[in-house]
């Protein structure tokens, strides 16, 4: 089931998430909506706070993109409580958009690469290293679950440039190709 993605200026954006324990109801069918609604927005990672669910899960699908980031090839994944453990010191400034953003786009600095512990859809543990836009595509993720979301990693001064984009979102006054939730609705 498609589900709508809540937009800037929802305060489900602004939480902490809570970690999810093992016998959580209905996991696997969340985990196939937030997979069906990630594909319909055509974005390459959704994380539950984006669906209204202030939960500590992400699913990821970046293999779309492999084409220009080889790392990214068959790099699906389900992320229940993961944690970053490690950030390297070497960075990569690139461009980047968010579902729960649309029409905005802005250069974010992130760490080129990073070890995450997390557990899968069946409880499994995995711990390992990601790099390049992988990276990027779960530390993004990762954000969301904390209550960050990527414009909070732009300058003052592009914010300010962005302002009016944000009153709209928050406003509701947006188009969009994909089912969303505005604040105003």
């Amino acid at each position: 089931m498609i589900l709508p993605i809540y937009t800037y200026g929802q305060s489900v954006l602004r939480e902490e998430a809570k970690t999810i324990e093992k016998n959580y109801p209905g996991i696997k069918e969340l985990v196939d909506n937030m997979f069906e609604t990630m594909y319909n927005a055509e974005g390459v990672g959704l994380a539950a706070p984006q669906i209204g669910l202030s939960i500590r899960l992400l699913v990821i699908d970046a293999d779309a993109v492999s084409q220009s980031y080889p790392e990214c090839k068959d790099f699906k994944r389900v992320m229940i409580n993961p944690e970053i453990t490690e950030h390297s010191n070497e960075t990569i400034s690139m461009e980047e958009g968010c579902l729960s953003f649309p029409g905005i786009h802005e250069k974010v600095t992130r760490a080129a690469i990073i070890r995450i512990k997390y557990m899968d859809e069946n409880f499994d543990e995995h711990e390992e290293t990601v790099g390049g836009f992988a990276a990027r595509v779960v530390q993004h993720e990762c954000e969301h679950l904390d209550g960050h979301v990527f414009i909070d990693n732009i300058s003052p001064i592009r914010r300010q440039l962005n302002k009016g984009k944000l009153n709209n979102l928050i406003k509701g006054s947006i188009s969009c190709d994909y089912k969303i939730k505005t604040a105003k609705r």
